[in-house]
């Protein structure tokens, strides 16, 4: 704090008790007295206390800690299912129950953990949502509220105002002053604008579609090209579409399917977000899923540090740094894409995967409900749909094809839950008790759902091909033992060796 050391915004909230405030570390005000001070773990903690935000350092506009992804204790699985809106659709109870415990614990450990029960971060959580879209959009004050998932505007304009000792219209008339009266960011209805009505509960019906855009940042130095030429390289026609800057796709969200435009921001670590919504509550959950894709919270200059004691693996890390480890939007679709994908190449699979998405996808015509131009696109196939007729469209070993329905079946009936809460050694034991599924595809499974930041898949051959070519042991139990030093990040470095293994096939 006392360097102002911008690497830790977002990782802990600096509470000065004397004036009322918190601030992100790097707060460029006098530094107040050590005995002032408290350090809290998150917002909500530092709301609990009775502190508000910092106008001048706004430390809600940061990353997010990446301590949510990292560790796999209750208190940040908790965390990530708060950031995807679960206490807005589900409440405490339905919190809760996706954690396996029961409200009156969950609130224990997170008020012990976190300073705060579940309620505080989920009320933290809406507050800076609102603030964002009230201070990077001209959306209206009323659907700002319902978007970030508030269920009344009073409640909106009270928390606002608790948090920012400022009105809605007052944060964005300052905002909007910081940047000379220009609106960076707009949102452009696809049909008349949500009205919000309510149904006498105090929450929102749903509304007609709407797009809304967003730049979300990252923390830096943030490779964005390594995830776009990821997802180029699986990209499926008729879902997704990209290129070296620019991804775009159908997704399936809590009110249903939304188009998701996502693109580089030149000369700054972030993302410009473009979303055409069946519904505006459905914002909180696709940022969330955004932020897990990209990996926009990963502390980049810690990973990097770490991995370049190799002096092996060095050199691949000074040529990319700020590596990321792809995410996912749809747990249940990377569980298909990484069955289909066991043993065959990454073309042969993306051309299985199309195959199937064009037979038993569900057609969304843009224009009616999430977007403009009238065309019709693909929402990736259900596991229910590939459940049951799955195999009439797959190809390849019988084996194989069971394996992909068994798996699509428990998926549906929830008997196999694959999830970013899940406990990561709970769901990798659950996914080698199913027949057909290795130690290969749990790893991966972890390593994309759960956030897992040290999988190293010596048993991939692309892996290994990349550790031949910068010297390491081409053996997998040789790699494996070699990897060791990079714990606990050697999720990345199989980025990294990946990374090198394409570079090598495209030159």
């Amino acid at each position: 704090m006392l360097a102002r050391d911008a690497r830790f915004d977002g990782q802990f909230i600096t509470g000065v008790h004397s004036t009322g405030i918190y601030c992100r570390p790097s707060c460029p005000a006098a530094p107040p007295k050590p005995r002032n001070v408290t350090f809290y773990r998150t917002a909500a903690a530092a709301h609990e206390a009775g502190l508000r935000a910092c106008k001048r350092c706004l430390p809600d506009a940061v990353p997010g800690s990446p301590e949510w992804d990292l560790d796999d204790d209750l208190a940040a699985r908790a965390m990530r299912l708060i950031a995807d809106g679960v206490v807005e659709r589900e409440g405490v109870p339905g919190l809760a129950g996706r954690l396996g415990y029961t409200p009156r614990h969950l609130t224990r450990v997170l008020t012990a953990e976190l300073g705060a029960g579940p309620l505080a971060p989920a009320r933290a959580h809406r507050a800076q949502t609102a603030r964002a879209l009230l201070t990077s959009t001209s959306m209206r004050v009323s659907d700002v509220a319902f978007a970030a998932g508030f269920g009344s505007i009073r409640q909106f304009n009270d928390t606002v105002r608790a948090v920012y000792e400022r009105s809605p219209l007052e944060l964005r008339a300052t905002a909007r002053a910081r940047r000379g009266g220009r609106v960076a960011t707009a949102v452009a209805p696809a049909t008349p604008a949500p009205t919000t009505a309510t149904d006498g509960s105090g929450s929102p019906e749903p509304g007609d579609a709407g797009v809304v855009r967003l730049r979300l940042p990252a923390r830096p130095p943030f490779d964005a090209a390594g995830v776009f030429a990821w997802l180029a390289t699986r990209a499926l026609d008729g879902v997704e579409s990209a290129g070296p800057d620019h991804y775009a796709r159908t997704l399936a969200l809590p009110s249903g399917p939304a188009l998701v435009r996502l693109a580089a921001v030149d000369g700054a670590p972030a993302l410009d977000v473009e979303a055409h919504l069946s519904s505006l509550a459905d914002l909180a959950p696709l940022v969330a899923r955004v932020r897990r894709l990209f990996d926009l919270d990963a502390d980049a200059e810690a990973i990097d540090a770490a991995l370049a004691g190799d002096p092996v693996l060095a050199p691949a890390v000074a040529a990319v740094p700020g590596i990321r480890m792809p995410g996912c939007l749809d747990p249940h679709e990377l569980v298909v894409r990484a069955l289909v994908g066991q043993q065959v190449s990454v073309a042969a699979a993306r051309t299985a995967l199309t195959r199937l998405s064009a037979d038993l996808g569900e057609r969304v015509v843009v224009g009616e409900g999430i977007g403009h131009d009238g065309s019709v696109r693909t929402l990736f196939p259900t596991a229910s749909a590939i459940a049951e007729h799955g195999a009439d469209v797959l190809r390849g070993p019988s084996a194989r094809i069971r394996t992909i329905a068994d798996v699509c079946g428990r998926l549906a009936t929830g008997d196999l839950v694959v999830a970013p809460e899940r406990e990561r050694g709970e769901l990798r034991a659950e996914l080698l008790a199913v027949p057909g599924i290795g130690p290969w595809t749990a790893g991966y499974l972890a390593m994309r759902v759960t956030r897992e930041p040290d999988e190293l898949l010596v048993s991939d051959l692309a892996l290994r091909n990349g550790a031949a070519r910068l010297g390491l042991p081409p053996d997998a139990k040789a790699l494996a033992a070699r990897g060791a030093a990079w714990a606990p990040w050697r999720s990345y470095a199989s980025m990294h060796l990946w990374r090198v293994a394409a570079s090598a096939l495209s030159t």
